[in-house]
This record gives C-alpha cells, structure tokens and sequence, in this order.
C-alpha cells in the first residue's frame, strides 16, 4: 500500500477530491430542490380536495331541485304526445270517410294512361272498406266504398279486356314464315323474336293481371285472356293460310319473299331442324300420272285405275304446302303464346289457360287434317291411289315435329294431347290400307283388248305403277311406318328403321310381282306371239331401267337380292322369244329338202321346185315380218338397236349362206323373180323394224 501510494501523483489526488467535492455539492442541490417541490404539491392536494368537497356540495343541491322539475315536464310531454296521437288518429278516421268523394273523379275517369295512379286511388278504397268492416260494420259509408271498389276492379277488368283486345294482333305471315324457316347453309340460325304486345302495354296488363288476383279475387280476366288471344292464334294461322293462296294465285309461288327456302327434286341424308315440306312432289307426279292416264301410249285414252285428281294439281300442292306450314307455325306461336301467358298469368293456372287458348286453333288444323284424310278415302274409294300422295308428306312431317309438339302441349288435358297421335293414326291407317289396295289393283287390273298398245310398248299400269313406287322414295321412313302400323302387336318391338326398311322393300317387291303377273295375263290379249314378246321385254326393260335410275333397285334389294340379274333374264328370254319369230323365215334358207346336184347336172322339175318354194317362202315372210314389226315399238334405243343388229347379223348370215349354195344352180328362167333381195337390202329392211317414221 505504501509502495502504491507513492507511485500516484499528488497532484492527481487533489483533483480528485475537488471532483467529488463537487458532485456532492450537486447533489445536495438537487434534493433541496426536490424537497421543495413535494412541499408544494402537497399544498395543491389540499388545496383541490378542497374545492372537490365544495363542487360535490353544490351538485348534490341543485340535483335536489331540477329532477322535481324534470319528471313535471315528462308527464307534460307524454301528454302532448297522447294529444298529438289522438289527433292523429282522428284525422286518419276522419279520411276514410272522405275517401269515395277524393277516389270519385278518378274512379269515374277510369285507368287508361294513368295505370299507377288508378291503382293508389283502388289501394285508398280498399283500406277504407277494411276499416269500417273491422271498425263499424253497420256504417253506411262502408256500403259507399264497397260499391267504389267494386267499380274500381270492374274498370280494372275493363281496362284489361281493352288494352288485349287494342294491341293484339294477327302475326303478320311474313314473320311467321321467318319463325319457322330453316337455312341449312347457316351452322347457327338466329331466332326470330313473336313480338305480340308493345313492352309498356304488356307492363300494364301484368300489373293490372297480378292487382285482380291478389285484390280483385277475381279470376274472370284469364277467361278473357285466353279468349282474346285464342282469337288472335286462329286469325294468324288463317292469315297464313290466305297468304299461301293469295301469292300461289299470283306467282305460283307460296313463299313470303323473307324466306329463301330450298326446293329438291331427291331426297337427301341432311335432315333440317325444321323439316319443312318441298312442294311440288304431289304436283310432279300427279301431273305424271295425269299423262299416262289421259292418254295411253298408244295414242288412246287408257283405263287404269291410277286416275290422278285432274285439274287439281295445283291446288292440291297449295294447300299440303299451305297445312304442313300451318302445323309448324301452330307449334312456334302456341310456344311464344306460353311464353307471354307465363308473365300474365298466375302459376297454378297457366297450364289450363294456356289448354284454352290453344283449343280453337288446333281443332280447326286437326279438323283439316280430318278432311284430308277424308278426302284420300274418298280417293281411294274411287280407285284413286294417287290420292295417297297428299298423305305422305302431311304425316312425314307431323311424325318429324311431333316431340316438338308434345312438348309444347305438355301439361295440357289428356285429350289435347291425344289430338295429334289420332291423327297422325288416322293417316298411317289410310295410308297403309291405299299402299295393300294399290298392290292389289295392280294385280287385278282388267285385261281390256281397248287398252292394250297395239305397238306393243310399255303400258300405262307399267309407268303408273312405277311412278307411284318412286314417290316412295321421298318417303321411305313415312311409308314404311304406314306398313309397320298394321302389323301385329306381337313384333311392335321390332319397329326400327331397319325394320321398316325392310317392310317397304317387301311391299314394293310385292307390287313389282303383282305388276309381272299381270304383264303375263295382259300379253296374252296379243295373237301374235312376237308382239307379246315385245311387249314384255319392253315392259321389263322399262321397269329395270326404272328401279335403276330412281335408285328404287337399292331399296328393292333389301329382300330380293337378285332382283336386277332376274329382270336381265326375263328381257333375255323374251328377246328369245322374239327371234323365234323369224324362224319362219330363215328356216326356208336352211338345207333342209335341199337337193343334192352335183355341177352340170340338171335339176329335175321337183327339185327346181323346192328352190324356187325357199326363195318364195323367204321373200314373203320378209317381207310380211318386216310390214308387221315396222309399226311395233322398242322405245330403248339400246334395247333396240341390240336387237335389231343381233336379228340383222342371224338373218344376213344365212341368207348369204343360201344365195351361195345356190349361185351355181340354174332353177329358173327368171332368176330376178326369186333372188328379189341382196343382202345388203334384206339388212336394210331389218334395220327400219320397230321405226313407225320409216
């Protein structure tokens, strides 16, 4: 310790000391400070506690004075208030008495144009007969406000019945054929909107509609609607029907100027959304038939059975084409016709309103529909098969539309719903009974000597009958489902398309058969058998060639497999036949009887004979078969050149043949009297058969 003392500086101790000196000084100012400060707060405590005491004092007097006051003003208020209720209810009472005078002048002016305020003055009154019911039933004033509101719906009622009956309108047919049309070229077809009320007019029929049924507790306004609207369907669906006429009667052609709709002469695999019927089918073959049947081929009227409707073709057309649109625009309209029933009427009777509406304008299309069917059985009471026709396309299209049509008419009685499967019935049962009648007069056609073509060619039951089996291939599904219908319940399962493509190729071999029998039965009416050849091998040809072209041989081989190659054999047989005819002639060119001679020798006067005999016998049955068989008819350029060469080639042949045994043979004096005909003319004379110009 005495070491390190001596090693610190004096010097350093000194200053230390002064420093510490210094702190302490600092110090004890500090906690003079601090002193002085507590001794001052302290007073400020007291000096505010006081005041508190003094504040808590005073308060507690003057809330001793004012609640007194407060609760004497409360009851004050509260009596004021009762008074100003009072008073309140007064005038509210007071109101409704005065009520039918401040509704008179607007209840008397009625709603047209001021729709929202009628309804206030209604809401006034109503609340008033409420009153007095709850409040004074024996009040005469409740009697005064009853009958106010009671003219008040019936104006309401009355404003309904005008605003439908002013603002709905026929669908202008034009629309309507726009509706329904169907470009197949656009991938998307834009619908075309029915517009049938103005947006403002149709606002206030829904309000005044939904006002009657939670106010009015009236229901007669949907009986109103429905008859009112069911008038403006019928009307538009007749406005299209005229249309249809007005345009046929003027252009020819029933089509609004809107619509670019496709015409086809063939059917084709794209079936449209909207089918819709090509007109002209019915008028196509009518007037086909018509030909045949007014005159026979042979320049003389003829007597099949296959009588078309003369004079009616057109018509005819208009009219299918007029009811086929109908039916699709009855679907479209009854569709935007629920659509608008929808927003007027109340839910749990749209669908019996809606049955309706609907029930005027559907009766009058099942009705025509009716008749049409009538009118086919009349048709084919009379033997007219061609009357079928007209069924065809009507049905096609009512089977093709008829989902569409269920589905509109879902909801709706039973009976409403049946209207169209019994029609759609009806026609498969007519239909089907003209196809089995049809088969059967083909089978039975008379053999009438007067009718037969005396040349020979194809016969009027042949063309009619071929021309009525190839409108069934615009309606294979359609005619098909028609045989289908009358079979047994039994193989109802079966019915596929397939199925029915077969019944149809049954049925149409079966006509083919029945149409070759008669043939046969027919072509015995001929003497001559060569002239019966012709014939059938031109009515076979015609129905070969037929099947061909229209593509009826695809449907016909469906069950008949071999159909084309047995035709081929019966127009072979019968050109066979045909050749055998000239038997009588080459057979005098053959060596048969021919003398033997050897050169230089002469002939005896029997044997001359025999020659001169077999030049004789050629030149006059050469001459008489090519007289005959000149005025006979093969139309089949092919068929006939094929024959004519083939015959041409036999006949030339032989007698060149025979001219040659003969060259060296001296069996006349005038040989120019035998040898009449060189081969090249016998060729020619060949060549003019079947040429009635030549």
């Amino acid at each position: 310790m005495g070491i390190l003392s001596r090693m610190i500086p004096t010097e350093d101790a000194s200053a230390r000391k002064r420093e510490i000196e210094e702190k302490l000084k600092q110090e004890q100012e500090t906690l003079s400070f601090i002193r002085e400060n507590l001794e001052k707060s302290d007073q400020l405590t007291k000096g505010m506690v006081s005041i508190l005491s003094s504040f808590e004092s005073r308060l507690m007097q003057l809330e001793n004075s004012i609640i007194p006051v407060h609760k004497q003003t409360e009851n004050l208020q509260r009596l004021q208030e009762n008074v100003d209720k009072t008073l309140s209810c007064m005038d509210h009472v007071i109101s409704y008495y005065h009520v039918a005078k401040d509704t008179d002048r607007i209840i008397r002016e009625g709603p047209t144009g001021r729709l929202d305020e009628y309804l206030a003055c209604i809401a006034k009154i109503q609340k008033a007969v409420e009153y007095f019911q709850d409040n004074n039933p024996d009040s005469p004033e409740l009697n005064t406000v009853k009958a106010r509101f009671e003219k008040g719906k019936e104006l309401l009622e009355a404003e309904f019945r005008n605003l439908l009956t002013r603002y709905s309108k026929p669908v202008p047919p034009i629309l309507i054929l726009d509706a329904i049309s169907v470009d197949e070229e656009l991938e998307v077809q834009e619908e075309v909107v029915l517009e049938h009320l103005p947006e403002a007019v149709l606002q206030d029929i829904i309000c005044i509609a939904g006002w009657l049924v939670e106010y009015g507790r009236n229901q007669d306004f949907m009986n109103v609607y429905f008859q009112i609207r069911s008038n403006q369907l019928d009307r538009s669906i007749k406005g299209l029907k005229e249309h249809f006429r007005k345009n046929s009667a003027s252009s020819g052609v029933p089509y609004s100027p809107a619509v670019q709709t496709k015409r086809k002469d063939t059917p084709t695999k794209k079936v449209p959304k909207r089918p819709v019927y090509i007109p002209g089918t019915i008028r196509k073959a009518q007037n086909l038939l018509k030909q045949y049947s007014q005159h026979g081929l042979d320049g003389k009227k003829g007597g099949s059975n296959l009588t078309p409707l003369e004079g009616k073709d057109d018509v005819l057309d208009i009219e299918i084409d007029s009811y086929i649109h109908c039916i699709s625009a009855f679907v479209k309209l009854a569709q935007s016709e629920y659509a608008l029933l929808l927003e007027i009427i109340p839910e749990h009777h749209q669908k019996k309103t809606f049955d309706s509406l609907i029930q005027e304008a559907l009766d009058n299309l099942m009705l025509e529909g009716d008749n049409i069917v009538s009118a086919a059985r009349r048709a084919i009471m009379r033997h007219d098969y061609s009357a079928v026709l007209t069924i065809f396309p009507i049905l096609r299209h009512l089977k093709m539309n008829k989902s569409e049509f269920d589905s509109t008419l879902q909801g709706t009685a039973a009976s409403t719903k049946n209207k169209l499967p019994t029609l759609i019935t009806s026609m498969e049962t007519i239909g089907a009974k003209a196809l089995e009648e049809f088969a059967d007069s083909i089978k039975n056609d008379p053999d009438k000597e007067y009718n037969m073509p005396k040349d020979g060619t194809v016969h009027e039951l042949t063309s009619n009958a071929i021309l009525f089996l190839q409108q069934l291939l615009d309606f294979q599904e359609t005619a098909g489902a028609m045989l289908a219908s009358q079979e047994s319940s039994s193989s109802a399962s079966s019915y596929t398309s397939e199925f029915n493509k077969r019944l149809l190729s049954t049925y149409i071999c079966k006509v083919l058969g029945n149409l070759q029998l008669n043939l046969l039965s027919k072509s015995k009416v001929y003497e001559d058998a060569a002239l019966r050849a012709i014939f059938l091998h031109n009515n076979y040809n015609y129905i070969l060639k037929s099947l061909e072209k229209s593509e009826l041989i695809q449907l016909v081989t469906v069950t008949q497999k071999r159909a084309e190659s047995l035709y081929r054999e019966l127009i072979e047989q019968q050109i066979i036949s045909y050749k055998s005819s000239w038997f009588k002639v080459t057979e005098h060119l053959s060596e048969k009887n021919m003398p033997v001679f050897q050169p230089g020798t002469k002939l005896k006067d029997k044997e001359r004979q025999i020659i001169k005999d077999k030049f004789k016998g050629f030149n006059d049955g050469l001459e008489e078969l090519c007289k005959t068989q000149k005025g006979w008819a093969i139309p089949d350029k092919e068929q006939r050149d094929f024959i004519r060469r083939s015959q041409k080639t036999v006949v030339s042949e032989a007698y060149r043949a025979f001219l040659q045994r003969c060259a060296n043979i001296s069996f006349t004096k005038n040989p120019e009297k035998y040898h009449k005909y060189h081969p090249e003319h016998v060729e020619q004379m060949i060549e003019k058969l079947f040429d009635t110009s030549a």
